[in-house]
């Protein structure tokens, strides 16, 4: 009896190899299997992420395995008060020997870039770097050059509270397909760290599982996930009860309802399945939406608001 060979390029190739990309990252940032498949489900919706937590929990970790787990040039940028747009984006400078300007690219143009703690720069630097993840483009001496695909922005940014922090705007916050939250390890992660000294499994030591182009594959393949209409009536009625919450200033709009749908059908990819379900919706949309809904009142915990908002909010 002759044994089904399994193509590279096959669908059910890409979900082990997924998996293995999974295992290998839970070996890294222990006790977070739901901020990894956040974030996975966001490279895979071609997002951008974001990190808001406190110094030391592991967002820089998660950026660079995510980057050596698919295969990808990772380059990390540390925002500062006196970082310029030109440092991100890189400048033209003046050739002698060939008498023309030849532009030295900035650390933009990787297909992984690290922006730990975007709000120390200067809105100026923040909005050069914004504007390059929604463009996929830089524009310098009048030429337009593409960023490489798969482009992946992972910006960390430090609690509003800290010292010379800048924070972005609701309009910039827009750009980011998702926020997570890292928070402290469980006693149990946290005990294993204390016993191996964090040595349990280095980043540096990670192999790739997969390429960009493996991952190309996989983000047409998500593209392709099926959402059938009762689908998209509930993520109506979500957008329809966040734009009538009295507690919130303005509702999801509807480039934020094209993005829920994406990472739905992102994380229905990762579950395995070819149509996306109202659970997926369910599993993104605190993520999506909690950077994207300003409360009228500064105290109100917005991720609170919406896990209360799924549970009333009827699936059709």
């Amino acid at each position: 009896m002759t044994q089904a060979v399994t193509s590279p390029s096959s669908p059910a190739h890409h979900a082990a190899t997924l998996r293995a990309a999974l295992a290998q990252l839970d070996g890294v940032i222990l006790g977070k299997p739901g901020q990894i498949r956040l974030a996975v489900a966001c490279l895979l919706a071609r997002g951008h992420l974001l990190i808001e937590d406190q110094p030391g929990v592991g967002k820089t970790t998660l950026a660079g395995a995510l980057a050596r787990t698919f295969g990808l040039h990772f380059r990390r940028v540390q925002f500062t008060a006196d970082l310029l747009p030109a440092d991100l984006t890189g400048v033209s400078v003046w050739d002698a020997a060939t008498a023309t300007f030849r532009f030295l690219e900035g650390p933009v143009f990787s297909e992984v870039l690290l922006a730990d703690e975007i709000n120390r720069a200067t809105p100026r630097t923040q909005g050069a770097l914004l504007e390059a993840m929604e463009e996929r483009q830089v524009s310098e001496g009048g030429v337009t050059r593409p960023l490489p695909d798969p482009f992946f922005v992972i910006a960390t940014q430090n609690p509003a509270a800290f010292v010379g922090t800048s924070p972005l705007p609701e309009a910039q916050l827009d750009r980011f397909l998702m926020t997570v939250t890292l928070g402290y390890p469980d006693p149990r992660a946290e005990r294993t760290l204390l016993e191996t000294g964090g040595r349990s499994l280095s980043v540096r030591d990670l192999g790739a599982v997969l390429d960009a182009g493996t991952l190309l594959s996989m983000q047409r393949e998500v593209d392709g996930v099926h959402a059938a209409p009762p689908l998209l009536d509930y993520l109506q009625r979500l957008a329809g009860a966040t734009r009538q919450h009295p507690a919130l200033a303005a509702g999801l709009s509807p480039r934020a309802l094209l993005a829920l749908l994406s990472a739905a059908r992102a994380w229905a990819y990762l579950e395995g399945r070819r149509m996306a379900l109202p659970e997926d919706v369910q599993a993104v949309f605190p993520a999506l939406a909690a950077h994207r809904l300003p409360p009228r009142d500064p105290g109100v915990n917005v991720t609170e608001l919406l896990t209360r908002m799924l549970a009333e909010t009827p699936i059709p």
